[in-house]
């Protein structure tokens, strides 16, 4: 059994903002994710509250095992952010799958651009059709504060 099946047999994958464990998240990304340490509960309320939210929940007991948040437009851009799979479930697919699952879902709608940053996951991403930016002096970005 390859990766891919184990985490399709033991996870479901949804964007039902009543499933999410909002506690659990604002742990595992204040934590324990280097782009969010110390990041607040109130903060991270917000972040959730204006974006589409996707988790993957383990089928036998409910619990959730990874997050993903979106921001997008839902006509033709979105910003994947905050992916984390928690410790005990990773190394069998689950944030492949998880990231797939959002471009599956927005990709009907018209979206075409999918950004996201990593620091350390280019390979994760990479089976999935993720490149560096092929014109990355095109990009700017502001950072205030």
């Amino acid at each position: 059994m390859n990766d891919d099946d184990t985490a399709e047999r033991h996870y479901e994958i949804s964007d039902d903002p009543t499933r999410l464990d909002v506690a659990r998240v604002h742990r595992w990304l204040s934590t324990d994710a280097y782009w969010a340490l110390g990041r607040t509960r109130e903060h991270q309320e917000r972040m959730i509250a204006g974006s589409r939210n996707f988790g993957a929940y383990e089928r036998s007991s409910g619990g959730q095992a990874a997050y993903a948040r979106v921001v997008t437009d839902h006509a033709s851009f979105a910003w994947i952010c905050d992916v984390y799979v928690d410790h005990a479930a990773r190394g069998h697919g689950l944030g492949t799958r998880l990231v797939s699952t959002v471009r599956d879902e927005l990709a009907p709608l018209g979206v075409r651009r999918f950004l996201l940053a990593t620091e350390d996951a280019h390979g994760v991403y990479a089976k999935l059709g993720f490149t560096p930016l092929p014109e990355p002096g095109m990009w700017m970005s502001l950072q205030v504060g």
